[in-house]
């Protein structure tokens, strides 16, 4: 079935980015237990389904609590025309006003996400949380966005004003296969393999608090006993640094 064939490229995808990976995995889990041991947080973003990627590790049970994803209005896929969003993620000042209004401080880790790496706002918020001194980690694609002319004013790419670099692997264009018949590749792979990226990073990090000493606040399924209780006692615990509450 062409249903195995993909989940196949994905199963090779995955251990293409374990073994080239795994450097800047645990670069940028450091950097993130870092920032959290030294009383700061974690910030995620991302422009349409690089968006949903920037919610995967967000108020998610087994997900770290510390992590805040960064809500922008107009480019979700609740937008309707959802092509709309394809224009604004092509904005410039739109992520300076949104970084803006986020509770930013130094010492803090942002994960920008952006497969393509060549649209202005993911660029301009990178920019934006460095001049703010926060760590940029970079998940893109090196392949895709060396492949493509940047949109932002300067010509650079998300992995040019990134810290750190997450290379999900997914092809120009993103999709894997080809399907006779037809003349457009089929089955993104920057969502499934992203997602795990980003677990990995983050299990990396509460690992390497843990080896610290240091026991970071760690969500429980609300659908297990005690987990309600569970949870409202950490968040109320590390309420300052939990944003989205």
């Amino acid at each position: 079935m062409h249903a195995d064939r993909y989940l196949d490229s994905l199963i090779a995808k995955l251990t293409e980015v374990r073994d080239t990976q795994r450097d800047a995995i645990a670069a940028a889990a450091r950097a993130i237990a870092d920032a959290i041991a030294s009383g700061g947080t974690v910030w995620t973003f991302g422009c349409g389904h690089s968006g949903l990627l920037a919610r995967e590790i967000y108020y998610r049970a087994g997900g770290l609590m510390l992590v805040n994803a960064i809500s922008a209005p107009g480019q979700s896929l609740e937008v309707h025309p959802v092509p709309m969003t394809s224009q604004m993620e092509r904005l410039s000042g739109y992520a300076q006003v949104l970084a803006g209004a986020q509770s930013m401080q130094p010492g803090d880790v942002i994960i920008v996400i952006s497969t393509s790496g060549r649209n202005v706002v993911p660029i301009e918020m990178a920019i934006a949380a460095r001049d703010r001194g926060l760590k940029v980690i970079a998940l893109t694609s090196l392949a895709y966005s060396r492949s493509q002319p940047s949109r932002h004013p300067s010509g650079k790419r998300l992995a040019d004003v990134a810290d750190l670099i997450l290379d999900n692997g997914s092809p120009p264009g993103d999709a894997l296969l080809e399907l006779p018949g037809l003349p457009e590749k089929i089955g993104p792979s920057s969502g499934a393999v992203g997602a795990a990226i980003l677990h990995a990073v983050i299990v990396q990090a509460v690992a390497n608090l843990l080896e610290r000493g240091i026991e970071p606040p760690v969500f429980l399924s609300g659908n297990l006993p005690d987990g309600d209780e569970h949870n409202q006692r950490l968040m109320r615990q590390y309420a300052d640094r939990i944003h989205y509450l």
